[in-house]
Parts: C-alpha cells; sequence; structure tokens
C-alpha cells in the first residue's frame, strides 16, 4: 500500500526506511511520544491510522454459502450486522490467510494483512465457477481507521458517528463501523479512502488523540492477538496460534485444510504454542519477527519471536511461536540476535499466557475406550 497521507499530519514519525521486517512502513508509528499514547488509549480515547491494511469485498446472491465452503469459519448463515474471523489454509491446514469478516447491507467486507488482498482476491476470484458473486480488491476504496479508549463512545457521538447495535453497521457517505472485542473500548471505521484526512480530523476535532501503530501493536501483543507473518510462519496451524474458535469453527467441515484441523483437536496437540515474552532488552533495539528463540542451557532452537513491542506497563515484551516442551510458565529462555546493534539476551515466559492444559483430547479418549 502507497504512504499513507496522514503522515504528513503534524509529529507523526513514521517508521524507520528500509523496515522490511514489518508491513507497516506507510503509516505513522507514534506522535512523539509513545508510551503517552498508550496511556492515552486505556484512559481516554485515541485513534489510530490503519489505513494500510488491505480489503477485499464480495457481494452476489451466493456470497454467504460459497464463502462458507472456503474459509474456517461458520459463515452460512451470518446475519446482517454481524461480525467473525476466518482464515484461508492450505490442504495441509497452515495459515495461508487470515480476515475480519463484516456482513452489513449485502456485502462480505475482508479486512486483511498489508499486502495481502491482491493475492486474496484472485484465489477467491478463482473459486467462483458458477457461483453469484462477485470479488474485488477494495484497498483503493476504503481506509481503517481504529479508535481505542474508554471514551470512544462520546468520541464518536460527537463525530457525528451512530455506533450499530449488532457488530457492524452501515457509516453515512460511505463505508462501515464495527465494534472490536479487543483491545478493551474498540471501534473500526472503514472510511473512504478519498476522505481518510477529513475523518482523521473530525475524530481528532472530537477529542481523539492520535496516536500511532506502535500503541496498536503493544495493545495486541498484550492481548494476545497473532498478525499473519509477523507472528505465524509458513508453517503455522491454527490451533499454535490461538485462533481455534475465533477463526475456526470446529463444528462446520468441508473447506481446505479441515482435515489437519480436525485430527490435532481431536487426536493431538499443536506443535508449538504462541506465548508471551518478557525480555531483558533495555535500551537495546527490539528483535524483529523470526528472531530464534533458544533454550537457556544448551541453546537449543525451540522456536522464533513474532511481534516485539514496548509496552507502558509491561515493559519489552514479545509474542512468540515457541515449543510446548519449553513453554512452563516462567520457562527462562534466550533470544538469539545477529544484528550488530541488537543485542541477545534472556527472555522469561509470561506464565498468564500459557494455554491451559485441556487433557487428553476428545479422540484419543474415545479411541483409548475402544481399545480397552
Amino acid at each position: 500500500m502507497s504512504r499513507s497521507p496522514l503522515l504528513d499530519t503534524p509529529h507523526a514519525i513514521g517508521h524507520p526506511d528500509g523496515d522490511d521486517a514489518r508491513p507497516d512502513g506507510g503509516v505513522a508509528s507514534h506522535y512523539g511520544d509513545p508510551f503517552a499514547e498508550q496511556r492515552a488509549a486505556t484512559r481516554r480515547a485515541v485513534v489510530v491510522d490503519r489505513s494500510h491494511r488491505g480489503l477485499v469485498v464480495v457481494t452476489g446472491d451466493d456470497r454467504l454459502s460459497w464463502l462458507h465452503l472456503l474459509v474456517s469459519q461458520q459463515v452460512a448463515d451470518l446475519p446482517d450486522g454481524a461480525g467473525t474471523e476466518g482464515l484461508v489454509l492450505d490442504v495441509q491446514g497452515r495459515v495461508e490467510h487470515h480476515a475480519v469478516i463484516s456482513h452489513v447491507d449485502g456485502a462480505i467486507w475482508l479486512d486483511v494483512e498489508p499486502g495481502t488482498a491482491e493475492a486474496l482476491a484472485a484465489y477467491l476470484s478463482s473459486m467462483t465457477f458458477w457461483s453469484k458473486v462477485e470479488v474485488r480488491d477494495a484497498t483503493d476504496e476504503f481506509a481503517l481507521l481504529s479508535l481505542v479508549g474508554p471514551e470512544v463512545a462520546e468520541v464518536l457521538t460527537t463525530g457525528g458517528v451512530e455506533l450499530p447495535a449488532s457488530d457492524a453497521g452501515p457509516l453515512s457517505g460511505g463505508g462501515i463501523v464495527r465494534r472490536k472485542d479487543w483491545p478493551e473500548h474498540a471501534v473500526d471505521l472503514l472510511v473512504p479512502r478519498a476522505a481518510l484526512t477529513d475523518w482523521w480530523r473530525r475524530l481528532t476535532g472530537a477529542g481523539a488523540t492520535p496516536a500511532g501503530l506502535d500503541t496498536f501493536e503493544a495493545l495486541r501483543v498484550a492481548s494476545l492477538r497473532p498478525r499473519l507473518g509477523l507472528d505465524t510462519d509458513d508453517r503455522t496451524i491454527p490451533h499454535e496460534v490461538g485462533w481455534i474458535g475465533s477463526a475456526v469453527h470446529l463444528a462446520k467441515g468441508c473447506y481446505r485444510g479441515q482435515e489437519t484441523v480436525s485430527r490435532v483437536a481431536n487426536l493431538g496437540r499443536p506443535p508449538r504454542q504462541m506465548v508471551l515474552l518478557h525480555l531483558a532488552s533495555g535500551d537495546d533495539a527490539l528483535p524483529p519477527p523470526g528472531t530464534p528463540v533458544l533454550t537457556a542451557e544448551g541453546g537449543r532452537a525451540v522456536g522464533r519471536i513474532g511481534t516485539a513491542v514496548r509496552h507502558h506497563e509491561l515493559g519489552s515484551v514479545a509474542l512468540a511461536l515457541v515449543k510446548r516442551s519449553a513453554v512452563a510458565g516462567g520457562a527462562e529462555l534466550w533470544v538469539a540476535d545477529d544484528r550488530e546493534e541488537g543485542t541477545p539476551g534472556p527472555a522469561t515466559v509470561d506464565a498468564d499466557s500459557v494455554p491451559p492444559d485441556t487433557g487428553e483430547p476428545p479422540g484419543r479418549t474415545a479411541v483409548r475406550r475402544l481399545q480397552g
């Protein structure tokens, strides 16, 4: 996506040139004081430019029944005004696309990671066959702004925006407004891209503090919410990063990769788990996505760093995909970093981020009973 015009607003600081480890170079990183912006997001209300994200829109009479066959979520009967998440998997059950899904006024809006809309639209278009659907990459048409904070409702009221009674609804002038279940007190506005600057001024004039993407990312990491391509790799299956339930419906079938999803849910456990790591980075550069995570003793590779951030309360933390055998709460690990400006150092697994042991998978219990 091209550079956001909001980078020209006062005090906007972009990501460093050449930072290709994150696909976020087109929007502001912060507006001068990242920690103050994070505090404002927890105490008042901030607006974050996330206009670099992609958008695919699906219309047509068969849109729900057709999409239901292609994604991991139950969407065949998704009511108007409802929202959910969904994945496109490969035949081995590995995640290829993640989308935030909204069904509003006869259209399905698929909000996706930066740079992925074209590929997703191409895949969906190749699967239309005789279905009555139309798929288009609408990234150039609409842009995403996120409001976060306990005073979001007041900002929207002052700005003349009515919150929908359900998950999502149409936005006056074009686009949609949708509620989010994370971070706390969050609402997204998908606005006409040509009116992005006008909407920014409207929301800041209504009381929202400008905040950079660093603020949103810090809150996302603290919420244990993964991003495709940052917190996942080409081997990631949904169970590893907490997408079962939110983006995968275990009771539905007939989609690519479903066999792996069902097998792991019923007979096994995922090989890795996403956890929160507390880093001892100090003022050193944060490790980029893909940085190896090692055992503290012996230096054996057990995982990879995803998104690393500086949180105003938690300090330097990161999401990481780590082997199950290494994710016990309080486990001491080591973050490797071969960059000249980086410093490898210890990391501690946050005990509250370790998924609970749910016992023996139901399929194994059934097999054992049959064998007994």
